[in-house]
């Protein structure tokens, strides 16, 4: 109520003083009034009652705000909007508001004729209420007192309803030119105006372009079903056009299952005799090309989940041609019992499909999750992306796979056994790998460890199975990335775990205790609770003993051996010096 309010207000201040108009000064940006407040009353979600509401409860501000009652509480006394009313655009709008709640009205009703058909009769009387509403408007926008501008928007609304009214009569002639009026209509607008308004025109084109083509399919324009169809594939057609854009798909497909009467599956060929099943697996390659050009995330969500919608229908008729066909072996008794039948080898080439795609679609969504996962949160207060929902897809997936390998025919298929075998074992190291990144944010350190060697354990074991394998690898995760991603995340929990003095945690293979300090173990991580501490043993202070080699000892050996020239002719000859010399050199005297 508080934002409805709002709304009044924001119009009450861009239309004050404007009771003395010049002509051609009163206007209304009647595109994106609507649009506005359809997003911002119920139709984000589809919700059509809600805006509905939305639309009464304006009607009856409006009307009291500008005195334009309808009689009293006793009586009813209507009236209409005059041009000699058109002082203020509010009387524009409150025409406007009425077309908008008898067309929300309308699609309403169209959502509950899918179970109650009586209502499709008042869903076509209020579809022609709002476009009666809307060509009252664009009578009064003729006033010289409205700008050319909403002079345009108001033709171009009245031709959008009078085809969606021509549209659900299917009188397809009359709503193709109608919504070829309303598109040539906003494409001038487009061109003509602001870049923020020319945005809002062009999503008005894009809506209405599927009906376009979906007209011009029923006149007989074969070439309109190949446009129909790459606008399934970008996302459009919503609304209105997407039940009968897939009911205009499955027929076109219909008439061409009639030329398929078989089809081969791991070496083994299977008549088709299901009329459903046919179409189905004609249609399976468009499908299945239309998910891998998908434009978005969204848009490819809806095209799995179709996919899989029609594959359940499939095998449920296989599963009542079953049924009648046990009911027939009983009856006769000389049925051979040992072989499958193909009705049954069909039955599982469905259900292989069937799970193969909930297999791509649960990856899909897990790959959409892991990206949202790295981006950092903008708002705390909203919940993002976690590793258990990544873990509940895994577990989906690897559900899959075990159903995969109890189908009926394959169990003595040992190649499918062992490409199913090794899918089993890249999907166990994703989800190990998750299951890891969850106990990291609980600070779990040893178990978080353990399990990132058990996804190293499960990656080898992979690399070691796969090279017999080549095929079987094209769709499936890179293993090796996976490797790199986990010795690194091991780095970054170590590191944590060390710097967690909160609680330390000893991993159970290394809870050896000894008194080596850190630089004799450099390249083993081991938790340490003294690193942190006070006294970190780092080093052995002071250091032992080591030996080292000594200076050599240099013997001169060849000193005896070498026999040295006489000097007898350099040497001085000393006289005698009689009894005094001798004397003088007994006791020093003569040195």
């Amino acid at each position: 109520m508080a934002s409805d309010k709002q709304n009044d207000a924001k119009v009450s201040l861009m239309e004050e003083n404007k009771e003395n108009l010049p002509d051609g000064g009163l206007g209304l940006e009647i595109l994106q009034i609507i649009k506005e407040s359809q997003q911002q009353h119920g139709l984000r979600h589809g919700d059509y009652q809600r805006y509905r509401g939305y639309c009464s409860r304006r009607l009856r501000r409006l009307r009291k705000t500008l005195g334009f009652k309808m009689g009293n509480r006793h009586k009813f006394v209507g009236k209409k909007v005059t041009v000699e009313m058109l002082s203020d655009n509010r009387y524009l709008l409150l025409v406007l508001m009425e077309a908008e709640r008898a067309w929300s009205y309308a699609m309403q009703l169209k959502q509950e004729a899918n179970t109650e058909p009586r209502k499709r009769f008042h869903l076509l009387s209020r579809l022609r209420k709002a476009a009666k509403h809307s060509e009252k408007l664009e009578k009064l926008c003729e006033s010289p007192r409205v700008d050319a501008k909403t002079k345009l928007e108001a033709q171009a609304y009245t031709a959008y309803l009078t085809g969606m009214v021509e549209f659900e009569l299917q009188e397809w002639k009359q709503a193709m030119e109608a919504f070829n009026k309303c598109k040539t209509i906003y494409e001038k607008l487009a061109s003509a105006f602001t870049e923020d308004l020319a945005v809002l025109y062009r999503q008005r084109v894009d809506e209405i372009s599927p009906n376009i083509r979906y007209c011009a399919y029923n006149i007989g324009d074969q070439n309109a079903i190949n446009d129909l169809m790459q606008m399934r594939l970008t996302g459009g057609g919503g609304g209105m056009m997407a039940e009968k854009l897939e009911a205009l798909i499955t027929q076109a497909r219909t008439k061409q299952a009639a030329t398929m009467s078989e089809v081969e599956w791991r070496g083994r060929t299977v008549p088709v005799k299901i009329d459903k099943a046919r179409v189905f697996l004609l249609g399976l390659a468009d499908n299945e090309a239309a998910i891998a050009q998908a434009a978005n995330e969204e848009t490819k969500e809806h095209l799995y989940e179709t996919l899989l919608a029609e594959c359940r229908d499939t095998i449920q008729a296989v599963k009542e041609e079953l049924k009648t066909e046990a009911k027939q072996r009983e009856r006769s008794s000389d049925g051979d019992t040992g072989k499958v039948s193909n009705l049954q080898y069909l039955h599982s080439y469905l259900t292989y499909i069937k799970l193969c795609t909930l297999v791509k679609r649960n990856e899909s969504m897990a790959h959409t999750l892991q990206a949202k996962l790295k981006e950092p949160e903008a708002d705390e207060n909203k919940r993002g992306p976690r590793p258990q929902d990544l873990i509940r897809l895994y577990d989906i997936i690897l559900q899959s796979l075990a159903e995969l390998s109890t189908l009926q025919g394959l169990e003595d298929d040992h190649t499918f056994q062992k490409e199913v075998s090794l899918k089993t074992l890249v999907y166990k190291a994703y989800r190990c790998f998750f299951i890891a990144q969850s106990y990291v944010l609980v600070k779990k350190w040893s178990e978080a460890l353990v399990l990132y060697e058990r996804v190293l354990k499960y990656a080898k074991e992979v690399q070691s199975k796969a090279k017999s394998l080549n095929n079987s690898l094209k769709d499936l995760p890179d293993v090796q990335e996976l490797i790199a991603e986990v010795n690194a995340e091991k780095y970054s929990l170590q590191a944590a775990a060390i710097l967690d003095t909160d609680e330390i945690v000893e991993v159970p293979q290394q809870l050896v205790k000894d008194n080596t300090p850190l630089c004799d173990h450099l390249e083993t991580f081991r938790f340490d609770p003294s690193l942190v501490g006070k006294q970190p043993n780092l080093v052995q202070f002071p250091p032992d003993f080591q030996p080292i080699p000594c200076k050599p000892l240099f013997f001169d050996l060849a000193l005896n051996h070498v026999a040295f020239p006489p000097l007898d002719d350099k040497v001085e000859q000393k006289g005698k010096g009689g009894l005094t010399g001798y004397i003088k050199g007994i006791f020093g005297f003569g040195s």
